[in-house]
């Protein structure tokens, strides 16, 4: 789900331009946005890039290390050895001989030139699978992440769109119910309505005035966090809202939708990964894995001159050296069988955190598709409700007219029609996200899904 920067930038670009437009009006430009300033993309493209390189680890461990050492400065020496048998041609043997040799404050100097390569180590397999594991893991955590950020970016969107249409219709409220407060007013004045018109429009105007101040600061918040994220200006910003018919049609099956998320969804794999990890943590502490064998070279000088007790000396060694090393720890004051009971706890408490994660899983994508499979059935039902409202708001209107109905009547009526206005609405919404939410969970929501939803809004 990368995308080109370019492509980004020039789509921002083309609608800064554009006069009298908006920053931005629809969800994958609220997207693309995002993008580009969110921080969180830089967090998790960074996460990604670090659990590349422990690839690159893995493969290390099973290539050859070559290493070079070396010394130099002043030290001093004093070797003695009595009774020792001395034999050179021409000198015959010699039985109590002493050598002695010393140097007080000489120039010592040591080399040490090595190679090692691993040939056996259950160990150095295990840590070579967990490496690729994490690697692996990173990539997975990356894509939720993705899909993450791609559904809190749109539950913004249709967190402002919403906040947005429910303060015009409540001031759309305060305005008709200011007027049925003026109007029971006068017909009172007049004595054609009771004082209690004039006390119930009262009534519903301040509780209006209170709802309106609570949906302007509802409305401030959404706006500041997708500002946040995005780093579009909230002024003049006009969002699409979704209409008509929101539905895809026939969903597939449940049992279709279930097996993509127990194969896709990246969450689910983090825990199956890290459950393989846990378990080479296991083989690493096994007996079977203490036991290592490496090929092995090396090549070493060491040298020492001065001066000392018996006049000038100098002492030097050289040693080469090819072979192999077998290294078996016999005890290890029970560090290594400390270590396996911790690893084995850890695997079962791994393995019993991705069945329970399998359990929730199965749940959230029932959840949404049952959500989604009644959504346009749930859409139908409060279109009609919304068209009966509207229609009782007029009869009520005409009513009260007429003298049928009174104050509160019409104020009823406008706040059922309004409320189911904005059901609607919230109806629709929830289908897109949820549309999304099931897409995520079978780990299948990318740029052509969002596109998919974004083709359902509309100015």
């Amino acid at each position: 789900m990368r995308h080109s920067p370019l492509i980004a930038g020039a789509l921002l670009a083309l609608c800064a331009m554009a006069p009298g437009v908006a920053a931005a009006t629809d969800l994958l430009q609220v997207w693309q946005a995002a993008r580009q300033h969110d921080p969180q993309g830089q967090v998790v493209d960074a996460a990604r890039a670090a659990g590349a390189a422990r690839r690159d680890l893995a493969a290390a461990l099973w290539r050859p290390t070559l290493g070079l050492s070396a010394s130099a400065g002043y030290s001093s020496a004093d070797s003695r050895m009595d009774g020792a048998q001395f034999a050179a041609p021409g000198f015959g043997n010699s039985t109590g001989v002493s050598f002695g040799t010393s140097v007080e404050g000489g120039t010592a100097t040591r080399w040490t030139l090595g190679a090692r390569q691993p040939l056996y180590s259950p160990e150095r397999r295990a840590q070579q699978r967990q490496l690729s594991l994490a690697a692996d893991a990173a990539d997975l955590e990356w894509q939720a992440a993705q899909q993450d950020w791609m559904l809190l970016t749109a539950q913004r969107y249709f967190d402002q769109l919403l906040a947005e249409r429910r303060l015009a219709l409540l001031q759309q409220q305060q305005v008709a119910v200011d007027k049925a407060y003026t109007e029971a007013q006068d017909r009172y004045a007049l004595g054609d309505q009771p004082i209690t018109d004039s006390h119930e429009a009262a009534a519903r105007a301040r509780g209006l005035q209170a709802q309106v101040l609570a949906a302007a600061n509802e409305l401030e918040l959404a706006r500041q966090a997708l500002q946040d994220s995005t780093g579009l200006a909230a002024e003049g910003l006009q969002l699409q809202a979704p209409a008509g018919q929101v539905a895809d049609g026939q969903l597939a099956a449940l049992d279709s939708w279930l097996a993509l998320a127990q194969q896709h969804n990246p969450l689910l794999r983090l825990l199956q990964a890290q459950a393989e990890v846990a378990a080479a943590e296991v083989r690493k502490h096994g007996l079977a894995g203490s036991a290592t064998l490496d090929l092995v070279a090396q090549a070493s000088r060491e040298r020492l001159g001065g001066s000392g007790d018996f006049g000038t000396a100098s002492n030097s060694q050289s040693q080469q050296m090819v072979g192999v090393a077998l290294n078996l720890p016999l005890y290890t004051g029970g560090w290594r069988s400390a270590k396996l009971a911790e690893a084995l706890s850890l695997e079962q408490k791994a393995r019993a955190e991705l069945e329970r994660a399998r359990l929730q899983l199965a749940q959230q994508t029932r959840a949404s598709w049952l959500a989604l499979n009644s959504g346009q059935a749930r859409l139908a039902a409060l279109e009609q409700a919304l068209l009966a409202s509207r229609a009782r708001l007029d009869a009520t209107r005409l009513g009260r007219q007429v003298g049928d109905r009174t104050t509160l009547d019409l104020l009823n009526a406008e706040n059922d029609a309004a409320a189911a206005e904005l059901a609607l609405l919230q109806a629709r919404t929830e289908l897109l996200q949820n549309r999304l939410r099931l897409q995520a969970l079978a780990g299948q929501l990318d740029l052509p899904g969002l596109q998919a939803v974004n083709a359902k809004l509309q100015p």
